[in-house]
């Protein structure tokens, strides 16, 4: 995808998180943007770009006693996207949102276009990093060609126990409770659990995958679609796309290091939500393909303000978007929004 062009149709989305309600702005007022500092975050996007001569096929420590292919190089979408670019269009707004709210974010590749390293040299870094969580940003794909019947989301969660006594408590402990908390995330932005791979209430059992086995802090797999799958291909395809799957990360992100009952100023957070969705109703469109029609609740105030954007972005798209938008509301949400336009910056 052309820069130029995704970043262009990225800001007009982003106008949507300086939403102008007086609830809004009054559930957050006492926020100050810096609700994540001390925190470290390490974002994983999957898989690596072209620019690499490393061998894929090397074998590296699975966490299990076992061997592995050292990487993969990722789906393709129907559309003819890979798999290392939608990951990494969203781990960088995932990135620059939070950091935008005090975090420390460290991330396992550079850039889209070199070498991001072995599955086993992610999870060192990651380990090393003494991130709060990681997150490691995948995309699925179940045929070589379209797949009409198999959609959705999940996250891979290991079987245990792990051999590695430090990864073991992270991923049964830390990890499962993030992973439950980036599922209810995804669920309130409307994104729907895959209906395959046995997957179960948005979660997956594996013990094939290395990188929680070899993990010594709370990690987060997520598949956030399957892009043999047309509607889901086309979410990850597109810039709106690829911001809603940043706005549920990032929240869920929120929701697991500031504990799903934390409150930022939470008094108005029903009122702020409804209006919001009184907004998006006010404006006639068609549900995003794969919409659930079920969401859970739950989610601390500020993660409810944001995820609360996505179903908006969704209803509207980019049009109409700029009557929602403040130039002095500096809360939270701004900041939130102020952090993703810094990849706009020249």
């Amino acid at each position: 995808m052309n820069k130029t062009v995704f970043l262009g149709a990225v800001s007009a989305g982003i106008l949507a998180l300086t939403v102008t309600t007086a609830s809004v702005a009054s559930a957050a007022e006492e926020s100050s943007g810096s609700e994540l500092s001390g925190k470290t975050v390490f974002l994983d996007p999957g898989h690596q770009g072209t620019g690499h001569s490393q061998d894929l096929g090397r074998q590296v420590d699975d966490g299990r006693g076992g061997t592995k292919d050292c990487q993969t190089t990722g789906m393709t979408t129907v559309g003819g996207v890979p798999e290392h670019t939608i990951t990494w269009n969203v781990s960088q707004l995932v990135k620059s949102s939070l950091e935008s709210l005090g975090a420390t974010v460290v991330t396992s590749r550079a850039d889209d276009s070199g070498w991001g390293g072995c599955v086993d040299e992610r999870a060192r870094a990651a380990s090393e990093s003494g991130a709060d969580v990681a997150v490691s940003i995948h995309a699925d794909s179940t045929a070589s060609g379209a797949d009409d019947a198999k959609h959705g989301f999940h996250l891979i969660v290991p079987t245990l126990p792990i051999p590695d006594a430090a990864a073991n408590a992270a991923q049964s402990e830390g990890g499962r409770a993030a992973s439950n908390l980036m599922r209810d995330s995804y669920e309130r932005g409307g994104f729907t659990p895959a209906n395959y791979a046995g997957v179960v209430d948005g979660l997956q059992e594996r013990s094939d995958v290395a990188g929680p086995a070899l993990t010594s802090v709370p990690l987060v797999f997520l598949e956030m679609g399957n892009g043999s799958n047309p509607d889901d291909a086309a979410v990850l395809e597109s810039s709106e796309g690829q911001l809603e799957h940043a706005i549920a990360i990032a929240t869920g992100v929120i929701d697991y290091l500031l504990g799903p009952d934390t409150s930022v100023d939470g008094t108005d957070v029903v009122k702020a939500t409804e209006d919001i969705e009184t907004a998006a109703d006010a404006v006639p469109a068609t549900p995003a393909t794969g919409a659930s029609e079920t969401t859970r609740t739950g989610g601390s105030s500020l993660s409810q303000l944001l995820s609360g954007i996505s179903p908006y972005i969704e209803s509207t798209g980019v049009e109409g978007l700029s009557n929602l938008v403040t130039e002095d509301n500096m809360d939270a949400v701004s900041n939130f929004a102020q952090g993703l336009l810094k990849l706009l910056a020249p």
